[in-house]
């Protein structure tokens, strides 16, 4: 709803306003507004000023964008120490496949299984003959191409003074 100021501005410099709603309820008279335009000696001009009906308020639009990254990527390197439980890549895709003694989250995260040193390896990747790799992506290497897959192990640390009980007497 658009609000409309009527202006009256006279001659000698005195400036007449109200809304419709004032002349209506007697406050300001027309016929007392029309009296000073004819007394005045300069021409009258009527301004019509728009007034703001609603509140301004800020934008809300293009909002995302803000939020911080995944912080995908390996958390621990080739070599290293872990332990059982400590997580050892964090991904999005299949970047790094499980090897030994690790496992996999419903998240494609990569863990540790038992404490070891850990080991990254590349492999030949020989798809099933009817599996979507061989039907689809193959066809379009070059004829030699080999597929490598990178998978993440981890060697076992030889446990030491640990014994079995092999029968009772």
């Amino acid at each position: 709803m658009v609000a409309w100021r009527r202006t009256f501005k006279t001659g000698a410099g005195n400036e007449l306003s109200g809304n419709g709603s004032d002349v209506r309820k007697g406050k300001m008279s027309l016929l007392s507004g029309v009296t000073r335009l004819l007394v005045a000696p300069s021409p009258t001009t009527l301004f019509l000023v728009r007034e703001a009906s609603k509140k301004a308020g800020s934008s809300s639009k293009n909002l995302g964008g803000k939020s911080p990254g995944h912080r995908y990527g390996v958390k621990t390197l080739d070599g290293k120490f872990v332990h059982a439980g400590n997580i050892l890549a964090t991904q999005r895709l299949m970047r790094w496949h499980p090897g030994s003694q690790v496992g996999i989250g419903r998240n494609k995260t990569l863990f540790a299984l038992e404490d070891g040193i850990v080991r990254f390896t590349k492999e030949v990747y020989i798809p099933p003959p009817r599996s979507t790799d061989g039907v689809d992506v193959i066809p379009k290497l070059p004829m030699g191409a080999v597929i490598y897959k990178t998978f993440i192990n981890v060697i076992p640390q030889p446990k030491e003074h640990s014994f079995k009980l092999v029968e009772m007497m």
